[in-house]
């Protein structure tokens, strides 16, 4: 555990996250996977569910799903305090514009594709941001080369299967994501 704490990096999915906590040096200092939506309620239904249901309807379960993806965040990030209890901020992909309502979302065949993560990230910067803790957003493209620079190392895919043998699975490419959001965003943050 680090007395100056962590921030948390995220790869998010459909109703899922990765959660990585580095150090500002790097080091990891938690990981989890959580979920982000409860049971019986689907992961997608901007893009798949709400897609076979009378708008009302649609608009409706994705209201649902949104409730439910605010609370399982916020549990998510309390878990994560006990194994870390100072958080310095959290790191999330950067979020594509979207129509404003819900209804626009589920009928726009481009904003429905992307209407489910973006609750997802939402809902844990929500999270984040009642803990007093700022969120940082990230381009998934750019950060991989980004923290290989933070850390100083030409490779940072080296660098990250060193980690991985170092830790033990599961440490796959959404640990990876994460861990380079939080490297980066850890050294941007200042005490």
């Amino acid at each position: 555990m680090s007395k100056n704490g962590g921030i948390i990096g995220v790869s998010d999915h459909g109703g899922w996250a990765v959660l990585v906590t580095v150090a500002r040096d790097g080091t990891l200092l938690d990981r989890r996977r959580v979920e982000l939506v409860g049971e019986g309620l689907p992961k997608l239904p901007h893009h798949r569910e709400g897609q076979g249901l009378p708008l009302d309807a649609a608009v409706e379960l994705v209201e649902r799903v949104r409730v439910s993806a605010e609370r399982h965040a916020v549990l998510a990030l309390d878990a994560v305090t006990t194994a870390v209890p100072r958080i310095l901020g959290v790191a999330l992909r950067k979020c594509p514009q979207l129509p404003p309502t819900i209804a626009e979302r589920i009928k726009d065949y481009r904003a429905q594709n992307n209407a489910d993560w973006v609750m997802y990230r939402k809902a844990l910067a929500s999270a984040a941001e009642a803990q007093g803790w700022p969120v940082h957003w990230y381009d998934a493209k750019k950060v991989l080369g980004a923290a290989g620079q933070v850390l100083r190392v030409e490779n940072f895919d080296a660098h990250f299967v060193r980690v991985r043998r170092a830790i033990g699975p599961p440490w796959n490419k959404d640990h990876k994501l994460a861990m380079a959001a939080a490297i980066v965003t850890a050294s941007a943050v200042a005490e």
